[in-house]
């Protein structure tokens, strides 16, 4: 009975990935990042269930911002399969496998403009459920 409980009490622990990325928007807002965003891309694409996209004024906050993430994630065990772009701090990409976090300078952010290349494929997609 004690290793059932013990399951249950895992499965309970265990975030969901709308939570995770909730999780990472929140604790990027605690570093000041701007903008913070939350895009569901599971109709999209397979590489992820959502993106978590803000930005940081500073290469310094950026990796700030990209700290607080790990940090807040490894209090609830989880820790990012890979970091990438942490040296330069232009676009750090924090991979969570089912969250990926993007933490941009603002040119960046706005060169890249994800927001806006995401957007449109769900917006298409429900426009075609809807006709």
């Amino acid at each position: 009975m004690e290793i059932i409980d013990g399951l249950a009490a895992e499965r309970t622990r265990r975030l969901t990935p709308l939570q995770l990325a909730r999780l990472l928007k929140s604790a990027a807002a605690e570093k000041k990042a701007w903008d913070p965003v939350v895009l569901d891309v599971r109709e999209q694409t397979s590489v992820a269930d959502y993106f978590v996209i803000c930005e940081g004024e500073t290469d310094r906050q950026v990796r700030a911002i990209a700290d607080g993430m790990v940090e807040a994630a490894k209090a609830k065990d989880r820790r990012p399969l890979a970091v990438d772009g942490y040296e330069d701090a232009g676009w750090i990409l924090l991979d969570f496998d089912s969250v990926l976090a993007h933490v941009f300078l603002p040119g960046e952010r706005s060169y890249y403009d994800l927001e806006s290349l995401w957007a449109p494929a769900a917006k298409r997609r429900k426009r075609a459920a809807s006709a």
